[in-house]
């Protein structure tokens, strides 16, 4: 019971970063499964079928508070499906023992990116012109959905990133878009899994645990969207996602034993140095809106009669 309401919580923190920054849900959730010691496969495909019902109702939300693109959901959709299908038929294939460090690695990766791009790009203030076309959204939605079905999570990631870096589109309809076609790829993994795991290879009390957390912070994700600084979440789940996964990679690829004190000093080090990047994060947000407000004009004073 412990466990499935230590998962319940994951869920909610998971989903509450996933709604309001277009990432975070698969890779933060698949990230805390590994590296208490379940396998990638197993982790992947508890994700996400939970993510089956967090993303509908994440994608409604944002549907409800007009963060939705439905040009981009149509046409990132399908090869989306394709992906995440194709990619968790390729996760299953691979050996737990071997996949694992692998993915943990790979989930590494996504979070350094994730970290990165709030990081030294929150800066940037794009305009928002011209028109994303089919030929860069296509490719973009396969390699996305395989790489979120081998990662248990990566959609968002690659998804939300890469539109961004495009401006050409305002965050808050890259995050909505992102959110509402993650059903379609959520959907098409959890077949994959099931195809080849078979029922008796998923944990549903695990799903169930995850799922309920998610639904919780979906509607509460889309309304932050507008109002919380994606800075600050960005920098915590990149931190988060590292912070995690550096476990397995030691103990697998560092011969270093579980829960010995090398792990324990550099997963301390590792947190000292994200509650540093955190604070950062808050006291730019803080300065950017205290200068915002400075250089709005004052109002002007009508001389009484």
């Amino acid at each position: 019971m412990r466990n499935l309401i230590v998962l319940a919580v994951v869920g909610l923190f998971a989903q509450l970063v996933d709604g309001a920054l277009g990432m975070g849900y698969g890779v933060t959730s698949s990230s805390l499964m590994i590296a208490v010691g379940i396998a990638p496969a197993a982790a992947s495909a508890a994700v996400h079928l939970s993510e089956v019902g967090t993303t509908l109702i994440s994608g409604f939300s944002h549907y409800k508070f007009g963060n939705v693109d439905w040009r981009i959901v149509g046409i990132m959709a399908v090869p989306g499906g394709v992906g995440a299908f194709i990619g968790a038929n390729f996760l299953v294939s691979l050996p737990a023992d071997v996949a694992k460090p692998w993915v943990a690695l790979l989930l590494s990766l996504l979070g350094a990116y994730v970290l990165w791009r709030f990081l030294m790009l929150s800066g940037k203030r794009p305009e928002f012109r011209g028109k994303l076309r089919a030929i860069f959204l296509v490719p973009l939605g396969l390699v996305a959905g395989t790489m979120d079905a081998i990662g248990g999570g990566g959609w968002g990631p690659v998804g939300t990133t890469s539109l961004l870096s495009t401006g050409k589109l305002e965050p808050r309809k890259v995050i909505g878009s992102i959110s509402a076609t993650e059903f379609v790829v959520a959907l098409s993994a959890s077949l994959g899994f099931l195809f080849a795991l078979g029922s008796e290879g998923i944990n549903f009390a695990w799903v169930g645990a995850l799922l309920i957390g998610g639904v919780i912070a979906a509607p509460i994700a889309a309304w932050l969207v507008r109002h919380l600084a994606a800075t600050v979440l960005g920098v915590a789940a990149g931190s988060f996602i590292i912070l995690t996964n550096t476990k397995t990679m030691m103990e697998t690829w560092g011969g270093v034993e579980k829960n010995s004190t090398p792990i324990w000093i550099t997963l301390g080090v590792l947190a000292v140095a994200a509650a540093w990047l955190i604070t950062r994060a808050v006291r730019q947000e803080l300065a950017a809106r205290r200068e915002a407000v400075a250089d709005e004009p004052a109002p002007e004073l009508t001389p009484q009669a």
